[in-house]
């Protein structure tokens, strides 16, 4: 899928090339993984009916990592879950477009974009986050493609790369250094979170088995590739429930 794989590349670059407002050098990303305090942060990104079996974009064997969260959540002290929230007619959608289809790719005034079925459109079920999640510790819903000609796989910042969701400014006010991502899908919304996290300096990681990808076009293995360039490190999620 070429747009994603200039993209990928490109933020990677620019996840690489830039320490953020944090002000954390890039080899901070190398340390080892300690329990999560004070500092860390959980992001269960986009674990919605529309990503789970059954849902319109549905992510095989999303379900699977519901209860790894859970068993992660009581681990941190601090917790912030994400929404895909659609207005109908959404630009990311296929159905907007007379004559395409799911899957196919399109130029925006922000770059190339996926067209997807229609999904966790605003106040509808797909939309809702499973009732199987446990997390009621969570302190923050960051919804994201909420802008009708603007689509938002990043929970810091949308699509167009320069319109911020406000999340990076609440976890640096909050003094949160290093960000867990878990959630779906691998090689989209998750990447794309924790390559903006690097991008504003923190510490990240991608907990693998909390996640499933989509892998279009062999788009999961280009985004481990690119977060791997990015700093973003890849764990398990045994590496955090040791004392």
């Amino acid at each position: 899928m070429h747009n994603h794989d200039r993209r990928f590349v490109l933020k990677g670059a620019a996840a690489i090339a830039f320490t953020g407002a944090f002000g954390l050098a890039d080899s901070a990303a190398a340390e080892p993984v300690a329990r999560p305090d004070d500092d860390s942060v959980l992001l269960v990104i986009d674990v919605q009916n529309d990503f789970l079996p059954g849902g319109s974009l549905a992510v095989k064997e999303g379900d699977a990592i519901i209860p790894i969260i859970n068993r992660l959540a009581p681990v941190f002290q601090n917790i912030i879950l994400t929404q895909d929230w659609h207005p109908s007619g959404h630009v990311s959608f296929a159905s907007s477009h007379p004559g395409k289809h799911p899957f196919d790719t399109i130029k925006l005034p922000y770059g190339e974009q996926v067209l997807w079925p229609d999904h966790c459109l605003q106040g509808s079920r797909g939309a809702q986050v499973s009732d199987l999640l446990q997390v009621p510790t969570a302190q923050l819903v960051i919804r994201k493609g909420y802008h009708k000609n603007l689509d938002s796989y990043s929970a810091f910042e949308e699509a167009d790369h320069k319109t911020p969701t406000g999340l990076a400014g609440y976890l640096k006010q909050r003094g949160i250094r290093r960000v867990f991502c878990t959630g779906l899908a691998t090689d989209f919304c998750v990447a794309w979170t924790a390559m903006d996290a690097r991008k504003a300096g923190l510490i990240t990681y991608v907990v693998e088995d909390a996640t499933r990808g989509i892998d279009v076009n062999g788009s999961y293995a280009k985004a481990w590739d690119s977060m791997k360039k990015a700093g973003v490190q890849r764990i398990q999620s045994n590496d955090l429930m040791h004392t």
